[in-house]
């Protein structure tokens, strides 16, 4: 039996969200029409998506996975599998996956875009994997080199450019990038002027830069937090409370989500801090109750522990 109205209207729908979590929409999006997919892969599949949409990961990855069953070479699931392996924080699967879902489409950009974000939550260089994928070709480097632009990775986004050609768009490319490190460079020697200038502990810069934004925060000033903590974070991108301060400063000046982004991703790396474990949870009720999102408001709500 067809889909019945209503889930053809889901399928429209979730379309849009298939390729990444910030809903951005692949070029290739005819191929979701599935027609020659049978009708138990297209229910599973949509189901799946329906289920990801409301951060069900767990159901989602389960429907994925009996997808692939039905259909182990629509690669599509491969790359949607690494996703929600990503968002459910189980980095070893999703980085199998999101390698799968690139060797066999090196071109897809949102593949490569997966891999980064899977790359950088792992704290791993890009040549880790290069061996993995083929980076001869040039449209997947391209892609790579872009992704890790847009995360600030400028580094590595320039080393990549040498398996680039000299094409107008590879050229492009490495000039913003080259540009962008010029002008990090001259940033980190106004923060090196700043943290030279706080003396109070002249041989702890992290602690000084800390007690900075501890002061911006008593005082209200989330601009000058969001300042402070983004500058904080490309010198010590290992700091849990930078995280946590840049989650606070953007929930204050409004942008929920990329605070919520911001705070998850500090979690990651805090260990033993049971005080500052507090801050963040209660951060992040409070970014997931202004993006209307009870049930991880009242998750976070619940992590939070008295008397600290």
């Amino acid at each position: 039996m067809r889909f019945s109205g209503i889930l053809l209207g889901w399928m429209a729908v979730l379309v849009l969200s298939v390729f990444s979590g910030n809903a951005q929409i692949e070029e290739e999006s005819a191929e979701f029409f599935l027609e020659e997919y049978s009708d138990a892969f297209q229910e599973k599949f949509f189901e799946a998506l329906k289920e990801k949409s409301i951060e069900n990961y767990d159901r989602a990855i389960n429907l994925l996975l009996e997808c692939k069953g039905l259909e182990p070479d629509y690669v599509v699931l491969n790359h949607e599998l690494a996703q929600c392996y990503l968002a459910d924080k189980k980095l070893e699967d999703a980085l199998e996956f999101s390698l799968e879902a690139v060797v066999a489409e090196p071109d897809n950009y949102w593949y490569a875009n997966t891999l980064v974000a899977i790359l950088i939550r792992r704290n791993m260089a890009t040549d880790q994997v290069i061996g993995t994928i083929p980076i001869s070709n040039e449209e997947l480097a391209h892609n790579l080199s872009k992704s890790l632009f847009k995360n600030k990775r400028y580094k590595d986004a320039l080393e990549l450019t040498k398996y680039l050609s000299q094409s107008d768009k590879h050229v492009q490319l490495k000039r913003k990038i080259e540009d962008s490190i010029a002008a990090a460079g001259k940033k980190g020697n106004q923060a090196k002027e700043t943290k030279e200038a706080a003396v109070e502990r002249p041989n702890d810069p992290v602690s000084s830069i800390r007690t900075q934004i501890e002061n911006h925060i008593n005082s209200g000033n989330a601009q000058k937090v969001l300042e402070t903590s983004e500058s904080a974070l490309e010198a010590y991108p290992n700091q849990p409370y930078f995280y946590y301060s840049h989650g606070w400063a953007l929930h204050k000046l409004g942008n929920n989500k990329t605070a919520v982004r911001s705070l998850e991703t500090g979690l990651d790396y805090l260990f033993d801090d049971a005080s500052l474990a507090n801050k963040f949870y209660k951060a992040l009720a409070t970014a997931y109750q202004s993006l209307g999102n009870a049930s991880k408001a009242n998750m976070y709500l619940s992590k939070v522990k008295s008397g600290l």
